[in-house]
């Protein structure tokens, strides 16, 4: 069992209530505090934000995934993120309240939690030396290998995004790959 599936086995019985999106629903504005954390029964949604000039696709929740505005549900402060639906979703929601006191309701659920935010930090990580370092053919091939669910759930021209190509780029670089 990985991580996520035993933090998942942990919370199983206390997800506190659900919610539905419909596709470009906002799950979490700019200057929010939401500290909430969501599983993706269904759907997929982008975490992103904006600057003067376009948005700046930072992560993506899919079915089966924890999501949430990482910023604010660790400082309660406004978040600086826009977490929106890419299409119908459904959600199950716990309060960070509620999931802290799971959390330290014993040494094995504070482990997991640790070892889930150190996973967390390395996937950022990998992301910055991607962005960084690697050629677009690359930085695609790495992703590809590292979320193969991701190009199931997720279109294009936010995949373009997340990867900070062109949709052209990304077109491109599949043609290659058959």
């Amino acid at each position: 069992m990985n991580i996520q599936e035993k933090l998942l086995s942990i919370l199983s019985d206390e997800w506190e209530s659900d919610i539905h999106l419909k596709r470009n629903d906002f799950l979490v504005q700019k200057n929010e505090i939401d500290t909430n954390l969501y599983f993706v029964i269904e759907g997929s949604l982008r975490v992103f934000i904006e600057d003067e000039i376009e948005e700046h696709i930072i992560r993506f929740g899919y079915k089966n995934s924890i999501i949430t505005a990482l910023d604010c549900f660790l400082t309660n402060k406004p978040t600086q993120f826009y977490i929106q639906a890419l299409k119908k979703s459904h959600l199950k929601v716990i309060s960070k309240k509620h999931f802290n006191e799971v959390m330290q309701s014993s040494d094995e659920n504070k482990k997991v939690w640790e070892q889930m935010l150190q996973g967390f930090v390395y996937q950022q990580i990998e992301r910055e030396v991607d962005l960084i370092t690697y050629s677009p053919q690359k930085r695609f091939e790495r992703v590809l290998h590292r979320s193969p669910q991701l190009f199931q759930e997720i279109p294009l021209k936010h995949i373009a995004s997340y990867l900070r190509m062109t949709p052209e780029t990304v077109s491109r670089i599949l043609k290659t790959l058959d």
